[in-house]
């Protein structure tokens, strides 16, 4: 071999492992910087009337922060009432500095116009919302039951429903990104919400229905299918992500349901990615 063909390939050699170093490097800053991504800053409103919220409101912010980069500030109305406005929707600003709002409160005697638009006012200017089981019966305003503000946030007309008994979850959008892995499963005894036009509104996509088999006094037996789960685009531009699911704690603590509201609540903020979907480094923000 003479000099000049062993200097070539130490020189190839070199610049193979300059090569893969540099590509090594580049690896290991791009995990660093999913490590120091922005935790996205959500606002759990919860409280009111037929739920342990005082333990749900734990569940779900320690449940989905333990599988995305979401830090919270809980507001938590004790009141048991319907007719009680949580008290942070008192300030017109109320929003301000977060990038999602979980509506978790059930307050269905909340019928002021002034307070409901001061509610949705927000998300008519395009923050995206995640609304969870009686986050659906609330605010029912004039026009209920055909037709409310509220109703046009959350993509469904509902306002009751029956026995509580196990309801199997399909999937009939297996491949969004929401839904994607997702297998259907059944629930232990829960509440299956109405639909009342038998539909969601123009502006809403199913994701999953769920089906409840309940029998009356004589053995006859009557079947129960509505959706479940499924996102609304709010006036053009606004994502929600909604399901009726979640009244009973165990349900809430479920880890398939903590999946999916996670994902949906990651949809809704266009962060559903891999540098997200990673634990966040505490609960609850500092301010």
């Amino acid at each position: 071999m003479t000099r000049l063909h062993l200097w070539s390939r130490v020189t190839l050699a070199c610049v193979l492992l300059s090569a893969a170093l540099g590509g090594l490097a580049r690896s290991t800053g791009a995990v660093r910087a999913g490590d120091d991504a922005k935790p996205i800053r959500a606002l759990l409103v919860i409280g009111g009337c037929c739920h342990d919220y005082a333990k749900q409101k734990d569940i779900l912010t320690q449940g989905i922060s333990a599988r995305a980069n979401v830090q919270w500030k809980i507001s938590y109305d004790p009141d048991k009432g319907v007719k009680h406005l949580n008290p942070i929707y008192e300030n017109p600003a109320w929003a301000k500095g977060f990038d999602v709002i979980v509506h978790d409160e059930c307050c269905s005697g909340v019928t002021d116009l002034t307070a409901i638009n001061r509610i949705l006012d927000p998300h008519r200017r395009g923050l995206p919302g995640v609304v969870l089981h009686c986050g659906m019966h609330c605010y029912r305003s004039a026009g209920y039951p055909e037709t409310t503000p509220w109703f046009e946030f959350t993509g469904l007309a509902t306002n009751g429903h029956g026995t509580q008994l196990p309801i199997a979850i399909s999937f009939v959008e297996p491949l969004t990104p929401i839904t994607k892995g997702m297998k259907d499963w059944a629930t232990i005894n829960e509440e299956l919400y109405n639909n009342l036009t038998g539909k969601l509104l123009e502006t809403a996509q199913p994701l999953a229905r769920g089906k409840q088999i309940a029998k009356n006094k004589k053995g006859k037996e009557s079947i129960s299918d509505c959706v479940t789960v499924w996102t609304n685009a709010y006036r053009g531009k606004t994502k929600v992500f909604a399901t009726t699911l979640g009244h009973n704690n165990a349900t809430v603590a479920d880890s398939r349901y903590l999946d999916l509201v996670t994902r949906g609540l990651l949809w809704s903020v266009g962060k559903l990615d891999p540098a997200h979907l990673k634990p966040a480094r505490k609960v609850l923000l500092d301010d």
